[in-house]
């Protein structure tokens, strides 16, 4: 027997987080982007919903990123989400080991040319986000960063 959940008609609430560390590979990537889907499905935000798919890439990018460019031998990526439910904000935050490999600043992003097999990723995070950044916190670790609107 199949079952549609449909989204309750109002997200309301105390802010909610989800954090995890992953492996620092591309496997640990693919775990975030699942385990991301997961999340949102059990806050309201099945599956099919176009905000779980878009938040699912946005995991998704920045996870393969952590794991690429953020890579450091026997140390992790961590995955937080936080959701504002009062306007359905999800914040997404991507921790690595290379505070040293910063991405380009939001706005100054160079679009990628038609025969360029990568360099796309941040590109799909400024377009799909209504946010993001970089933050230091630490002198070990960067935190890529963005947020999206789920309605």
């Amino acid at each position: 027997m199949n079952v549609d959940i449909a989204p309750t008609a109002e997200h309301t609430g105390p802010v909610r987080h989800f954090s995890i560390r992953l492996s620092a590979t591309a496997r640990g990537a693919r775990l975030a982007r699942h385990l991301s889907a997961e999340q949102l499905a059990s806050w309201g935000w099945p599956y099919d919903s176009e905000a779980n798919r878009t938040a699912s890439l946005l995991v998704a990018e920045l996870a393969a990123n952590a794991a690429v460019h953020g890579r450091v031998a026997g140390r992790d990526f961590r995955l937080r989400l936080t959701l504002h439910p009062e306007d359905a904000t999800l914040r997404i935050e991507l921790t690595d080991a290379r505070p040293d490999h910063r991405p380009p600043t939001p706005g100054t992003l160079a679009p990628a040319t038609p025969d360029q097999e990568s360099g796309r990723g941040l590109l799909l995070v400024e377009g799909l986000s209504t946010h993001w950044g970089t933050t230091g916190g630490d002198p070990y670790t960067k935190t890529v960063w963005c947020e999206v609107a789920l309605r």
